[in-house]
């Protein structure tokens, strides 16, 4: 038998006073050989998980070796002694335990290169500086700051180059079609966007095999994404056939001790999990929890777009782009001349855009066709479903070279800073949309007016991640929620960040 009951139903009809029928007997057998499986299963998934949990400790450890040998030898070079071995080991051991207590070293869905990069620089930061106190005190070595401080900087050099390496090697691998199988408890609508999100994304690394579930919903007049494998007590069996490393519970129409079970059988069978929680639309990543008894309290900290945060954030904007334009300000002057002489004057086209609280302004561009109509000079001027982004180019192409251009490397948006400064626009936030399209998705679409309580940006966190041009509206408007109320000015920084290889790439197709 399987160590692990696979359910109560299953269970009685597996015990020894149920009749034997050919087709239990076939049963029985096929739930043997799953148990002897399931032992081996059970050991290769701790292996496979030890392995990637180990690799970034492994990799920060080899790191920081190499950040000492380096400090060390740029001593020898320069004729300065350097750090004894034990200052080096405790300093190694320092950063290792507060990137651990970070949790730097918490298995993470999708890491991302520049939190950890982040991460390291404030880890080896705080431990420097701790270090550089303690040996002040401790000694007098008048090397001991020169000696710290360049430790840091060789270990903060070093350890972001071996986090980038293993960020590569995990990108490779996913675009190789090396995710992870993952099963999905739950056929609805959530289950249903779930498994569509993965396999949009495969970037999180998850390669969704199909739904657990045996009361399936109707969804109307929409095709599953994948197939249902089984019910819940054919949990173990589907793992085995189809090698599931994770498993992700969403809604469903099991009780729910009928979910802690399998909960509880996936960590029998060394699966890792994770759930949807039922208020998913308020959760946020600043959580606090409290306790009542073993009962979890959540608590919920979203960012505030009426609060002190985001007036500081508008403030920084307008410095920020007033430092933008007098930096750029020869490109804007070349790009002007450009625009003037492939399509004439005026060189600025202006378009009545849907900002914070709703507020209408003339949003600034560089024109890019000849006797370009308002609609026709628009990325956004195509009428779609209502579920569907506005974007494309209507009837004739007038495009010039020059506005071609200017469209592919998004050049033609620079001018947006203009608006920035004049405090009608934010650098990084939703995208305005023209005031037709708003009063079309504000009816239909979930939480589509909440875009509103910011200032739009020329940047967002929905474009970055390929949610521009004819792509969804709902789920452009679910991103730049999550925006609003997770934000922070290292986000804002980030998405600045990412909006560079997002605008290559997108140059490069």
């Amino acid at each position: 038998m399987a160590s692990e009951p696979v359910s109560d139903h299953v269970s009685e009809l597996l015990s020894n006073d149920a009749p034997a029928t050919p087709a239990l007997t076939k049963l029985r057998g096929r739930i043997e050989r799953g148990g002897r499986a399931a032992t081996d299963l059970v050991t290769t998934r701790k292996r496979e998980s030890g392995m990637r949990k180990f690799a970034p400790i492994f990799v920060d450890l080899a790191m920081l070796m190499l950040a000492i040998g380096a400090e060390k030898l740029t001593g020898d070079i320069f004729g300065r002694p350097s750090a004894t071995v034990y200052w080096d080991v405790t300093f190694i051991a320092l950063v290792l335990c507060t990137m651990a207590a970070r949790g730097a070293y918490s298995p993470r869905l999708r890491p991302h290169l520049l939190d950890d990069v982040r991460m390291i620089v404030s880890a080896t930061a705080v431990t420097t500086m701790a270090l550089i106190s303690f040996r002040v005190i401790v000694s007098d070595d008048p090397y001991t700051s020169s000696q710290t401080a360049l430790t840091w900087l060789m270990a903060a050099v070093f350890m972001s180059g071996g986090r980038a390496a293993l960020w590569t090697s995990r990108t490779r691998a996913i675009s190789r079609g090396e995710g992870r199988p993952t099963l999905i408890v739950g056929a609805g609508r959530i289950g249903n966007l779930v498994a569509r999100r993965l396999m949009q994304r495969p970037e999180f690394g998850l390669c969704p095999v199909g739904f657990l579930d045996n009361d399936p919903m109707e969804l109307n007049g929409q095709r599953a994404p994948l197939p249902v494998l089984g019910a819940s007590w054919d949990l173990e069996e589907v793992v085995l056939d189809h090698g599931v490393e994770h498993v992700i519970f969403t809604f469903s129409t099991a009780p729910h001790n009928v979910l802690l079970g399998m909960v509880r059988r996936c960590q029998a069978v060394g699966v890792s999990t994770s759930l949807v929680p039922r208020l998913f639309e308020v959760a946020v990543e600043r959580v606090s929890v409290e306790h009542i008894g073993g009962l979890p309290l959540f608590a919920m900290r979203p960012a505030d777009p009426k609060g002190w945060q985001f007036e500081i954030k508008y403030i920084i904007d307008r410095v920020v782009a007033g430092l933008l334009i007098m930096l750029i300000s020869p490109l804007l002057a070349a790009l002007a001349i450009a625009t003037r002489i492939s399509v004439g004057s005026p060189i600025h086209f202006r378009q009545r855009r849907i900002g914070l609280d709703g507020n209408a302004f003339d949003m600034l561009k560089f024109r890019t066709m000849k006797h370009a109509t308002e609609a026709g000079e628009s990325k956004d001027d195509v009428v779609l479903p209502s579920d569907t982004a506005p974007g494309g180019v209507e009837g004739e192409d007038r495009r010039t070279r020059v506005g071609k251009f200017l469209r592919a490397t998004s050049l033609d948006e620079l001018p947006q800073l203009f608006n920035v400064l004049m405090g009608q626009m934010s650098i990084v936030g939703p995208r305005p949309e023209r005031p037709e399209f708003v009063e079309l998705f504000r009816e239909d679409v979930h939480r589509y007016s909440d875009r509103h309580r910011v200032k739009s940006g020329i940047t967002g966190w929905a474009q970055i991640h390929g949610l521009r041009g004819q792509t969804s509206i709902s789920d452009r408007a679910e991103w730049d929620n999550y925006y609003i109320e997770n934000w922070s000015l290292w986000l804002d920084f980030k998405i600045a960040v990412m909006t560079i290889p997002a605008v290559l790439m997108r140059h490069g197709e």
